[in-house]
């Protein structure tokens, strides 16, 4: 029998909301986390598109997670229940359609020889960028991610790092974090090779290499990917929403699925439950939302004040996503074999081609030359497919949410604007004929191929509006303390104007990612109290 009642109520099943329902539970608050899919996870999602083939349909890689707050506190409980996470020493690179690739290890020495080999000058480059990044600045820098502004860490770190830098060093800090990728690159790389691999992880937050912080990010990102790895869920990371929902319960929480809540419930300015259909779940302690803004200010909320109900209206998403997923009958055709052993490489022409499919598909087009982001599962978890077997996992992050035509003028786009299974098909075709550049031969390989388009990816997930899988652009007006925005009276960080309601998710501080940055911090703020 379904309890009608809890200390803390969450909206919500991604992996923000699990973190936060966990630690939670672990901590001894009774959790009820209503979910209105028939499944868990949000961006979590195992399945055998083919059989004896387990595809990651959205989302796939763990080193957010791994290298998050979260992490430490529940470590040991999913590996008793059975989660593992798997690196294979490999972690990004970068293939061109000239023929040249590269391939790095999770090492940031062995990296910075190996660009350093192809591109002289530039390993030394990186070599000095992650020593910064994780040296001199690691305390700045994750200090402010890792916390809200609001808390009294923040302004200590802050004082200190004054006291360190002086006024004109934190100023020069913030300066290069506005700098973006392409004038940073300009600066300190010399290779379009290096340009090229490292260019394509500033879209891994929704931004492109002209854009403000892009260097920050781009730099940030590809930097972790290298000193981290890019681990994965052994078997599926279904396991890992498996697992944390058997923590929850294991507590005493519960969970409930293909239950959507309609209404936060209010009293002047508390929350005291949620409506799902006619049935009303009461919380005594706190409502936590993993929604978009304008799900919280609009349907969940909307007695809300003006203010925020407009901020939350404006609030920005980015450009489309899709993805595209093939079962090989035979590991993928590189030419150079090392490529094999890659997680997750990019195929681009160069920088620019990076920066000009951007371009494209912010004004509404279907790129020509589309960035490609090729992950190779199987290379780090053979246990997805059968044996010698391959799977390939494209993300290609410029895609128009709504169309407006074709760049390179081959592709009839609907009247409507509209993504429909023609065009999906017809840019799967384009994306696959952009592979075999790089991997002769794929198409006799392949056993089956599964696409989805951003209105696919809405359709699964409500949150990725346009096929945005970041749920809002990360630029500089809405990422980081900005995030989902700033001085809205009553909404700051995670905080709503309702004591007791708040905002947590890809939509919310520190961002999109699957690390469960937000869902931990309220969880802190909750049991603090």
């Amino acid at each position: 029998m379904n309890k009608k009642e809890a200390q803390v109520i969450v909206v919500g099943s991604g992996m923000n909301s699990l973190v936060c329902a966990a630690i939670l539970a672990k901590r001894g608050r009774s959790v009820l986390v209503l979910e209105r899919n028939d499944r868990l996870g949000g961006c979590i999602r195992t399945e055998e598109l083919f059989p004896g083939f387990h595809h990651e349909v959205l989302s796939s890689w763990y080193p957010l997670f791994m290298g998050g707050a979260a992490y430490p506190e529940l470590k040991d409980d999913l590996a008793s229940l059975g989660v593992e996470f798997v690196s294979n020493g490999y972690t990004t690179g970068v293939a061109m359609p000239d023929g040249r690739t590269l391939a790095l290890k999770q090492d940031i020495g062995d990296s910075v020889n190996r660009i350093e080999a192809v591109a002289p000058g530039d390993g030394q480059a990186f070599g000095a960028m992650a020593g910064q990044l994780f040296e001199k600045d690691a305390a700045l820098t994750f200090g402010l991610l890792g916390n809200s502004p609001y808390d009294w860490k923040v302004g200590r770190l802050l004082f200190s790092e004054w006291r360190k830098r002086g006024t004109d060093g934190l100023l020069g800090y913030a300066s290069e974090s506005l700098e973006s990728f392409r004038r940073w690159s300009d600066r300190k790389l010399s290779s379009d090779l290096t340009r090229a691999m490292m260019a394509p992880w500033v879209l891994h937050t929704g931004l492109g290499p002209d854009d403000a912080t892009s260097a920050l990010i781009g730099k940030l990102t590809f930097a972790a990917v290298v000193a981290g790895g890019m681990p994965v869920v052994k078997g599926g990371s279904q396991k890992l929403v498996e697992a944390l929902q058997a923590l929850i319960e294991r507590h005493g929480g519960q969970v409930l699925t293909n239950a959507e809540v309609t209404e936060v419930i209010t009293s002047n300015d508390r929350a005291t439950g949620v409506r799902v259909g006619d049935t009303v779940y009461s919380a005594s302690q706190a409502v936590v939302c993993n929604v978009t803004p304008p799900q919280l200010y609009g349907r969940l909320l909307p007695q809300a004040p003006q203010e925020l109900r407009d901020r939350a209206q404006g609030y920005a998403f980015g450009r489309g996503c899709m993805q595209i997923h093939f079962a090989l009958n035979g590991p993928a055709p590189w030419r150079d074999p090392e490529m094999l052993k890659v997680p997750l490489a990019h195929l681009t022409d160069s920088l620019e081609s990076v920066s000009m499919a951007v371009a494209e598909a912010n004004n509404g087009l279907l790129p020509r030359n589309p960035t490609i982001a090729i992950g190779q599962p199987t290379a780090v978890d053979p246990s997805r497919a059968p044996e010698g077997k391959w799977i390939l996992w494209l993300q290609l992050q410029e895609m128009p949410s709504r169309i407006r035509g074709d760049a390179a003028g081959q592709i009839e786009v609907p009247a409507d604007g509209l993504w429909n299974e023609a065009v999906r098909e017809a840019m799967a075709d384009r994306v696959q004929t952009r592979l075999e550049s790089v991997l002769p031969g794929l198409s006799e390989l392949i056993i089956g191929r599964r696409a989805y388009s951003p209105g696919d990816l809405q359709a699964l997930n409500c949150n990725l509006v346009g096929g945005d899988p970041y749920s809002g652009i990360c630029s500089p007006d809405q990422f980081f303390w900005l995030r989902p925005f700033a001085g809205a009276k009553g909404a700051k960080a995670h905080k709503t104007p309702y004591k007791n309601v708040y905002h947590i998710g890809a939509s919310t501080h520190p961002g999109p990612g699957l690390g469960g940055g937000s869902g931990y911090m309220v969880a802190q703020a909750l049991t603090r109290k």
